[in-house]
């Protein structure tokens, strides 16, 4: 069992990799900046660079996502609890990144954590608002209003230049920097209850699957990233990326478990409707689907927790 959960934890690290890696350098692809390739791999060496970062400030997240305070101690010392919990997030991400959906992995483990808790009938409701709920609401808005007010204020230059091409990759890097910070802690969280987190192999095993999801699966989503959200120049695309980065970096320090994948679709979405650009077809979608992915995986976690527990 305890080789099925740590099997099932790097399935999501893989799926995390695959839908959210391109989401920091999605402004340089669609602009026009850099190839795809360049693209996908500078995203691969900075989320990594985030991922080893973590390693030294993921205690508060590593409790929030350990399910600690949210259901009882006894079920997250359960094998068969962390694999319901891993299979529900892992299954949901999945099938959204082939679908070319960019999800959010809070999103999956939240809705997960939610549905093998609630099929013993033990989750804390306060806790699941103050330490989940609140930061996933605001930080979508708070990123279409930082996102829409960059574009304002900068009116960031539509000419590329080599300055500008050197901030964008920057801001780019720092996003995906700020994501493996922020998504890395909530994964090898799933690997507390099983004791792999000694000597940071845990953290390190989910890096190196994340990095592998995102250079070899991230096709479909970064089309819809790069292409299907907004039209962007790449001066729009530095600062789609500059608040994406303020918001994310800021709520990893906090221990705040916000998504990137709202934070960053919110900054490109709030550039998009700035410029009037916004491609509302994709747009509509790409929410619903973030709407479903919840409860989703709860349901799959239920369902697994319910065959494989004792």
């Amino acid at each position: 069992m305890i080789t099925l959960v740590i099997i099932a934890v790097l399935v999501v690290a893989y799926a995390n990799g695959a839908n959210a890696n391109f989401k920091g350098v999605a402004s340089l692809f669609g602009s026009g900046t850099t190839s795809y390739r360049t693209a996908v791999n500078w995203a691969a060496v900075t989320t990594a660079a985030g991922c080893v970062v973590a390693m030294f400030f993921a205690s508060s997240m590593l409790k929030a996502f350990s399910g600690k305070g949210l259901v009882p101690d006894a079920l997250i010392a359960q094998p068969a609890f962390l694999l319901a919990v891993a299979g529900g997030a892992g299954l949901t991400g999945f099938l959204a990144t082939r679908l070319g959906f960019p999800v959010s992995t809070t999103h999956m483990l939240t809705g997960a954590l939610l549905g093998a808790g609630w099929f013993v009938g033990d989750v804390n409701a306060a806790k699941l608002w103050e330490a989940f709920v609140k930061p996933l609401l605001l930080s979508p808005v708070l990123a279409v209003l930082l996102g829409g007010v960059l574009q304002l204020v900068l009116r960031p230059s539509a000419t590329r230049s080599r300055f500008l091409d050197a901030a964008h990759f920057l801001s780019a890097g720092a996003v995906c920097f700020a994501r493996g910070l922020n998504d890395t802690p909530k994964m090898a969280a799933l690997l507390l209850g099983i004791g792999l987190l000694q000597g940071s192999a845990g953290m390190i095993l989910i890096a190196i699957a994340m990095a592998l999801g995102g250079l070899i699966s991230a096709k479909q989503v970064a089309e819809t990233l790069a292409h299907k959200i907004t039209g962007m120049h790449p001066g729009q695309g530095f600062a789609a990326n500059l608040a994406t980065a303020l918001l994310v970096t800021t709520a990893s320090l906090h221990g705040l478990p916000v998504s990137t994948t709202h934070v960053s679709v919110g900054a490109l979405l709030g550039i998009g409707i700035s410029t009037r650009q916004a491609k509302w077809k994709t747009v509509i979608p790409v929410l619903a689907a973030w709407v479903i992915t919840l409860p989703v995986s709860a349901l799959i976690a239920a369902l697994l927790f319910k065959t494989i527990s004792p």
